[in-house]
């Protein structure tokens, strides 16, 4: 089974771009933790959405995989997840939009990749 975890994040009006990029960079080292199907984290923004007004605001977004509820749960909870949104995302949002699915069966092999070494 694989599960896909989708973030969206909205910073407040007065948060530096330069801030916005550090948290992208340490957003993205989260990809080396186990939990993380075979590496397979991408962070993205700003929206390229037209009309831009349907980005609704939100500025970064995340979509990793995961094995299962549990491989989920580890990775949120583990203590590079917790300090990355605590220490660059929590004091400075405006809003977030988390979207977790399993993946139906039939759809299954689209979510199979090589490792990456």
């Amino acid at each position: 089974m694989t599960l896909v975890h989708i973030v969206l994040f909205k910073f407040r009006s007065n948060v530096s771009e330069e801030h916005k990029k550090t948290f992208v960079t340490e957003l993205k080292k989260l990809k080396s933790l186990p939990s993380v199907k075979n590496g397979r984290l991408i962070v993205g923004g700003p929206s390229v959405t037209d009309p831009i007004d349907r980005s609704k605001g939100f500025q970064i977004g995340l979509l990793s995989y995961h094995e299962n509820l549990s491989a989920l749960a580890e990775y949120q909870t583990s203590q590079e997840h917790h300090w990355v949104t605590s220490t660059y995302m929590f004091p400075y949002k405006e809003d977030l939009v988390r979207f977790d699915f399993e993946v139906d069966p039939e759809d299954e092999y689209m979510c199979q990749f090589p490792v990456l070494s």
